[in-house]
């Protein structure tokens, strides 16, 4: 997970994690969770699909941002 990329996508679009959270139907916490992998959480299918379709992100945006390690 990327989430750097992540939150540059979103503060592109205007988003913070209440928006982002209440457009992809999951509470902010759960967010913040999945954006830190706290305890394991991951963004499922459904929730990529929608940020996908949110930010009209490339399939290489969703690998990088989704299914690659952060750089540091």
């Amino acid at each position: 997970m990327n989430k750097k990329m992540l939150e540059s996508k979103m503060k592109l679009f205007g988003d913070t994690n209440a928006t982002l959270a209440q457009a992809i139907g999951i509470s902010q916490q759960s967010l913040s969770s999945k954006k830190n992998e706290t305890r394991g959480a991951e963004f499922t299918q459904g929730e990529i699909a929608a940020i996908k379709q949110r930010y009209t992100l490339s399939a290489g945006e969703v690998d990088d941002i989704f299914f690659a390690k952060e750089v540091s």
